[in-house]
């Protein structure tokens, strides 16, 4: 894709605003060839051009002449100043590329980054971002799923990460409850107007987010989704974050569209395993095959997308009496038998060692309740201390 050229300095003046606001309902999310357009004409020019009577192929290189007139009947019906008004009048307002709160990672979509986004939520949205996980999955979850995902969004909160995710069912949605009980902060991107409710379903959801976190997206008030909108939601989601958890999905779906997208734009892909069973691990182990990291735990992902020393803890077994032996005396308590007494020659001879050596470890060993005299042998100790369970490195 064609490299952008720098944002200009200082933020985008009024005009420049409401032709972004226009060209919203004008143009498709990810539209590349209109991207071009913004870049080369600049949204004013492009505005004026699709609103002009005389729009056609040749004002509007790369595309035919049915296009372009398809282009201007939704331009001319536009109401920017009533779009304006109508996210103002719900709490929101239009974050356009140079103004401050503008989340820079998202020029990185070059021409088919985002018009401009419709916020709801009072936090910075560039703030939140430089410190933003997504979390995506299916929307039709297994339980293990959903707690997988609730877990991840709590922790990644926990942690002080942001959770960003589309509030769809499933996944999504466990996710942003998550962060949410928590005490933590969440992004919902949505692939309708931010005042629109969708699903319906997550009214209260949605309302909560409003209230403790934030609600984009890239179409005006009042739209309502479509099938191509979600699939170009998630290249937002990407962009947005420092990385993409993939929780369940099939071989066909949305959220491996959200990580493929985060791979082709470097960021972390990353995948929480399931069962080998189930058709909605098999998407998740597919991404694992190839170039994501595998995660169980929202410390294992801050670790991918975390700074330097941002690690998980370190993960190993129980410490068993045995781990404590030197290596001697865990041969010479290997030596002995499960069941009876032996020699301390024998003992001497399974282990390797000489006979001195072995019986100062047998000592060592009676001490610490390992093993015990019989008569002129040596056996494991008997009863519900340390026993045979011991040698074999048990508690």
């Amino acid at each position: 894709m064609t490299q952008l050229t720098p944002a200009p300095t200082g933020p985008p003046d009024e005009p420049e605003r409401t032709a972004r606001a226009a060209l919203t309902r004008i143009l498709e999310p990810g539209d590349e060839r209109g991207g071009r357009w913004l870049r080369e004409f600049g949204a004013e020019e492009l505005l004026a051009r699709l609103t002009s009577e005389d729009c056609t192929a040749k004002t509007l290189p790369g595309v035919n002449e049915r296009r372009a007139q398809g282009l201007r009947a939704r331009a001319v019906a536009v109401e920017p100043e009533r779009d304006l008004a109508a996210v103002h009048a719900v709490g929101g307002r239009f974050v356009v590329p140079g103004d401050a709160e503008w989340p820079s990672q998202l020029d990185d979509l070059h021409d088919a980054r985002p018009v401009g986004l419709w916020v709801r939520g009072r936090p910075d949205l560039r703030k939140w971002a430089l410190r933003s996980v997504a979390v995506v999955g299916a929307r039709a979850c297994t339980p293990y799923g959903a707690h997988m995902a609730a877990g991840l969004g709590a922790g990644l909160a926990e942690h002080g990460w942001v959770v960003v995710s589309g509030a769809a069912f499933g996944v999504d949605g466990s996710a942003h409850r998550g962060a949410l009980a928590a005490g933590g902060a969440t992004v919902a991107v949505l692939a309708c107007g931010v005042d629109v409710v969708y699903p319906r379903g997550h009214d209260q959801l949605i309302g909560r987010i409003v209230e403790q976190g934030l609600v984009i997206g890239e179409l005006p008030p009042g739209d309502h989704p479509t099938p191509s909108r979600f699939v170009m939601r998630n290249r937002v989601i990407a962009a947005l974050t420092r990385g993409t958890v993939v929780v369940e999905a099939e071989y066909r779906s949305g959220s491996l569209v959200t990580a493929r997208n985060a791979q082709r734009l470097g960021r972390c892909t990353i995948g929480v395993p399931g069962p080998a069973t189930s058709g909605l691990s098999a998407g998740v182990h597919e991404l694992l095959r190839g170039e994501s990291v595998l995660v169980t735990d929202a410390a294992e992902v801050v670790e991918l997308v975390g700074g330097m020393g941002e690690l998980a803890p370190e993960r190993i077994g129980p410490v068993v009496p045995r781990d404590l032996l030197d290596p001697v005396g865990r041969r010479v308590l290997e030596a002995l038998p499960a069941r009876g007494a032996v020699a301390v020659r024998e003992v001497a001879r399974g282990a390797g060692t000489t006979v001195d050596e072995a019986l100062g470890k047998l000592y060592e060993l009676h001490s610490l309740g390992f093993v015990e005299r019989d008569g002129e042998g040596w056996r494991l100790t008997r009863g519900p201390g340390l026993g045979s369970n011991a040698r074999r490195g048990g508690a």
